[in-house]
């Protein structure tokens, strides 16, 4: 691949114009310092091809910087949901600019498209090379017939009920051996030799989760009625059809999605449940209990890859090394501040109260600084969640060389790519967390299991989403009672006895249904994906690998999404016959793998 390109200098312009008008320094968070800069696209003469494509530069500039402003408030507020001015800033952002952007991208949207017919689409030299430019028009298009003016009042409404959610969930405590621990800290009790130690962690996280389950349930009550009347102002029959047009998927539909549960019912869930009976025949135990599922099932201590943040930091950073140059230095180019942003840290990964839950890495798009936030609870899921996030910021790095902006926006089904990849692809160098090779194939042999296993809790959020936003009126009861036929369709084989609340409220912890609705079927087909390139990994070796993996995340969003799988030589595929193989080739590897 050679060095990695670099966004074009600032003031660069994508061919022919004035110098970029978009400050460095404008705040993207101040509707008053927006709102001029937005006016003056709006009002600016374009007569031409060159024009238009300075035109083009300059929002993508300053959607650039709106899009920072509000990664970096965001950033704030999910590091300290306990704060009261890191989260009155977060919804002050959410009342005051938001709802006046979006329609103003709206008539930024509406003025592209017009002027896409007036410079045309084509091959002639006055004309946007159709090639470059289709799919972007296409996407706009789309935008446009899907905009509401009466829809935005409700997206900030459903924002500031998933900002209720995160701070409902980063203020979970339990006290447990002595101390308060955070949730994600009783999470490494669960591989606890001792039965009754893992019992004790597992009870009281869900107890704890149960005291918040009615409160969780009336935001996701009132969520579901927002997005529902959101459809239907949009001429939508119900909102999982609204959301997959949203989401712009041209490549796919939900008969694809069905497909996909279907080939997950046939070949992972009989995977799932002989590992699970192995298990139990290993464990001596019969039957498998909630809490049993996170032990060795040899008995051996839990692994301990990591002390704090800091230390996974650099353990990371000598995997990335050995793995490839180009994505080392990447990963270097983020630093070692472990802090709570403000300083222009770029990690936030040790887990405690008041901080949201989950990971995820946001991108910084004027600055081009990615953020990477975990709670890291020294667990080897811990490990995957620092080289997955570490993924997307590899991928937004690799495009960042793309002069049009919304070419770095690529699409979440290949995004997810970049982040599962990079758990099984580094998995070679992992003797860096884990010196002891047998502690390393451990490791690895979990994570082979976890890549096929996971797509079982991937059908079933996907399965029980299509179920809820296509049964409008369903009551509470109907909701729980469906969550249960679904989660045992697709779960694991353990005993639920006596444990029926904590069975059916389980669904309340995947924070996807809350903030995220609808993506969830993008981490089964990346995970697909990802699961491929590692068989090439295997069939042609790691470099290789890597090779395909950096060219298909360099093209960004700037192409359909069956071309970036096949930028990485990878079929686009999620049903039956793609799973079974994939499947097939895991059960064979773990069959390899020293236990």
């Amino acid at each position: 691949m050679g060095d990695q390109k670099r966004r074009a200098p600032e003031g660069a312009v994508m061919g022919g114009g004035a110098v970029s008008v978009i400050p460095k320094d404008v705040d993207g968070t101040s509707w008053a310092a927006l709102e001029p800069l937005y006016m003056e696209l709006l009002q600016r003469s374009v007569a031409n091809r060159s024009d238009l494509e300075q035109w083009l530069h300059d929002r993508g500039e300053l959607d650039a910087s709106a899009s920072e402003g509000r990664a970096n408030i965001y950033i704030r507020m999910s590091c300290h949901t306990d704060d009261e001015s890191a989260v009155g800033a977060w919804t002050r952002y959410l009342d005051e600019v938001a709802p006046k952007l979006k329609p103003m991208s709206f008539e930024l949207d509406k003025r592209q498209c017009a002027l896409f017919d007036q410079v045309g689409l084509g091959t002639a030299p006055e004309q946007m090379p159709g090639e470059r430019y289709a799919l972007l028009e296409k996407r706009t298009r789309r935008e446009v017939d899907l905009f509401r003016d009466e829809n935005v009042p409700i997206e900030t409404e459903i924002a500031k009920l998933d900002q209720k959610y995160d701070s409902i969930i980063g203020a979970m405590m339990v006290d447990f051996d002595g101390a308060e621990r955070t949730l994600p800290q009783l999470a490494k009790y669960l591989q606890e030799t001792d039965r009754n130690v893992r019992e004790r962690a597992w009870r009281a996280t869900a107890e704890r989760r149960l005291q918040d389950k009615a409160a969780i349930d009336d935001i996701f009550e009132r969520m579901i009625g927002l997005r529902q009347q959101a459809a239907g102002n949009a001429g939508f029959e119900n909102y999982r059809d609204y959301q997959h047009e949203v989401y712009l998927r041209f490549d796919y539909c939900s008969e694809d999605c069905f497909a996909f549960h279907e080939g997950v019912a046939a070949h992972v869930v009989p995977f799932m449940r002989n590992r699970d009976a192995r298990r139990g025949r290993q464990l001596g135990l019969s039957p498998l209990r909630p809490w049993d599922s996170g032990v060795d099932e040899l008995g051996r201590t839990p692994l301990h890859p990591f002390t704090g943040g800091q230390d996974l930091i650099g353990k990371s950073r000598r995997v990335f090394s050995a793995l490839d140059d180009e994505l080392a230095e990447m990963y270097r180019g983020l630093g070692d501040d472990v802090v709570v942003p403000g300083g222009g840290a770029n990690f936030d990964l040790d887990s405690r109260k008041g901080k949201a839950a989950g990971g995820y890495q946001y991108m910084r798009e004027r600055s081009g600084q990615p953020f990477i936030f975990m709670n890291a609870a020294g667990l080897h899921r811990d490990v995957e969640t620092m080289v997955h996030e570490a993924g997307h910021a590899f991928h937004s790095l690799l495009c960042e060389h793309e002069p049009l902006r919304p070419y770095r926006d690529y699409p979440i089904e290949f995004a997810e790519v970049a982040s599962m990849s990079m758990e099984l692809l580094s998995m070679p160098h992992w003797n860096e967390y884990y010196p002891s090779e047998e502690h390393a194939n451990r490791a690895r042999r979990a994570q082979l299991e976890g890549s096929v296993s996971m797509l079982g809790w991937i059908a079933t959020i996907d399965c029980f989403q299509h179920w809820v936003y296509t049964n409008e009126g369903h009551t509470q009861a109907q909701r729980q009672a469906m969550w249960l036929e679904i989660s045992r369709r697709f779960g694991h084989d353990v005993s639920w006895e006596t444990l029926d609340d904590e069975e059916g409220w389980q669904w309340q912890r995947q924070g996807h249904l809350f903030g995220n609705p609808f993506y969830y079927i993008e981490y089964g087909i990346a995970q697909l994906g990802a699961l491929g390139l590692w068989l090439i990994s295997l069939e042609r070796g790691v470099p290789e690998a890597i090779a395909l993996y950096k060219r298909a995340l360099s093209l960004g969003g700037s192409m359909s999404l069956p071309g970036l799988f096949a930028a990485a030589d990878l079929p686009f595929d999620f049903g039956a016959e793609t799973i079974g193989r994939i499947v097939q080739a895991v059960e064979t590897e773990l069959a390899r793998l020293p236990e």
